[in-house]
């Protein structure tokens, strides 16, 4: 792949009310599920009268880490809704909420679905996205011997560790472009006699 679609900043958009029920979407861009909680906490605390915040979110690689939830509606009617269109959308590392405000009258299982799915695609319709390398983390352990040819490897690729820690011998954690990984682990077999292990991590 090597690419992945994102969103830019958080962006909103309201659809017409359905049988006087309100209907609200937001996108949020998030990183881990702290910054989720923190998102879904924001939309609840800034309204507080609406009767259901519906979401959906997918976050990297490949939007492989997901959730759905229907937040009191009847099972189905909201957080499935939503997550197709996210996943449709092609986003990750994305919240899609929908706030609902409920306007006295049933909408039916049909008509819930329909609603959250049209406010989903609403705000998707406004969303700006950007795109950006896909990385995955791996983790590079070597012995004190080869980190001269490691350093310079690394250097050379414009890779620098975001973590590093020295025992009995160096571990070291990169992101690294998708495109470059086994271009970078060939690389490191040869700078190090194949005695370099280069390990993803799993999310």
């Amino acid at each position: 792949m090597g690419v992945q679609r994102t969103v830019a900043h958080v962006v909103e958009a309201d659809t017409p009310p359905v049988k006087g029920s309100r209907f609200r979407g937001r996108l949020v861009p998030v990183g881990d599920e702290v910054e989720i909680r923190q998102a879904l906490e924001d939309v609840a605390r800034e309204h507080p009268q609406a009767t259901h915040h519906a979401y959906a979110w997918r976050l990297a690689p490949d939007g492989g880490r997901w959730r759905a939830h229907d937040a009191g509606e009847p099972k189905g009617t909201a957080g499935l809704p939503l997550m197709r269109r996210l996943e449709g959308s092609g986003l990750v590392d994305a919240l899609l909420i929908v706030t609902r405000w409920y306007g006295g009258t049933q909408l039916g299982v049909g008509g819930l679905a329909r609603a959250y799915g049209d406010a989903a695609a609403a705000v998707l319709a406004l969303a700006p996205v950007v795109e950006r390398i896909e990385r995955r983390a791996y983790a590079l352990r070597h012995a004190y011997a080869d980190g001269p040819a490691v350093e310079s490897l690394l250097r050379a690729a414009g890779l620098e560790p975001r973590e590093s820690s020295y025992t009995d011998e160096v571990l070291l954690v990169l992101d690294v472009p998708v495109a470059d990984v086994e271009r970078l682990a060939a690389a490191l077999r040869d700078a190090t006699r194949g005695h370099a292990r280069f390990d993803a991590i799993a999310p």
